[in-house]
């Protein structure tokens, strides 16, 4: 007896649920959980897949000491998700308040995420976590190059403490 098409769309719809308001508690262990081991995830910053993508996931929690999270589910399929999400928090790095504005594609298999796309405008958010610098050079592929790389340490960093 097969789960009825539904039926698996409010399961899909609870795993959102359960991924998005354990971020909003800052619970990047049960975020990290979510996930297929072969889990593969992207976002303007990062590309990872597997363990990394909680390692990010704990890192982000961890680190966010002003970190608020609002969401709202779009759409819950029998295989996929797509949510609206925004992060309010200050960039350590320049000490700058950042308020970004995030669509989630989430593909779902067997009760886990097998691929997470995060899409939000890059040269928005340099604006705001970088400032004058960010605005005027947050499009190139420099700014974002330094910006992926000081991210990949950070999170290789912390894959190494924790």
């Amino acid at each position: 007896m097969g789960t009825s098409p539904e039926a698996m769309d409010e399961a899909n719809k609870k795993i959102l649920e359960t991924f998005y308001s354990a971020f909003q508690r800052k619970e990047g262990e049960t975020m990290a959980q979510l996930y297929s081991p072969s889990a593969q995830f992207e976002d303007e910053v990062f590309k990872l897949e597997g363990s990394k993508i909680g390692s990010m996931w704990k890192m982000l929690c961890k680190n966010g000491k002003d970190l608020k999270i609002s969401y709202s589910i779009l759409a819950a399929t029998r295989n996929s998700g797509r949510v609206e999400w925004t992060a309010e928090y200050t960039f350590s790095a320049t000490d700058r308040k950042v308020i970004n504005s995030i669509t989630a594609h989430l593909e779902l298999q067997d009760g886990l995420i097998v691929k997470h796309r995060d899409h939000f405008s890059f040269w928005k958010w340099a604006s705001q976590a970088l400032g004058p610098m960010g605005f005027f050079l947050g499009w190139t592929s420099v700014v974002k190059g330094k910006v992926k790389a000081m991210a990949a340490q950070n999170l290789e960093k912390f894959i190494n403490q924790s």
